[in-house]
């Protein structure tokens, strides 16, 4: 017994034809034809035929995905700057209060680094790929979630 199929899984499969004719897999006649046969399905079976020789389309990017991809790339790029810059203030403030200090040398750990990182961050290229070539964030959250 096959499944009936609604109004909705016949929109996606239209979908999916339209994604294949802007691919160019199939020209206009063959999506015309192919549409009739979506509208014209009943069940499951009878839309999976339609597609059965078409390759799978990749699922569209989940925009709430992304957003914790990119929170966690960039918490594990500024975290170790924000505890180095904790760490030279705590110890400036120290030699500063036992007399020591008037020089504020820690611009000079956390300045030049805070300004590449904020400079990546702005312009999305904060994360160095192989040869030091930047990937983009797509790349990124690819190379994190790749299937092994």
């Amino acid at each position: 017994m096959d499944v009936r199929i609604g109004d909705a899984e016949r929109e996606h499969a239209l979908e999916r034809l339209g994604r294949h004719v802007g691919d160019g897999r199939l020209d206009l006649a063959e999506f015309s034809t192919r549409s009739e046969q979506v509208t014209a399905a009943r069940t499951a079976s009878e839309l999976a035929a339609v597609e059965a020789d078409l390759p799978r389309l990749p699922r569209p990017a989940d925009p709430e995905r992304e957003r914790r991809v990119r929170r966690t790339v960039l918490a594990a790029i500024w975290g170790p700057w924000a505890l180095t810059a904790v760490v030279v203030l705590t110890v400036w403030a120290a030699v500063a209060l036992g007399g020591g200090g008037g020089y504020f040398w820690p611009i000079w750990v956390i300045g030049p680094w805070g300004a590449v990182l904020a400079l990546g961050t702005l312009t999305g290229r904060s994360v160095a790929g192989p040869c030091g070539r930047a990937r983009t964030g797509a790349e990124r959250v690819h190379r994190v979630h790749a299937p092994s």
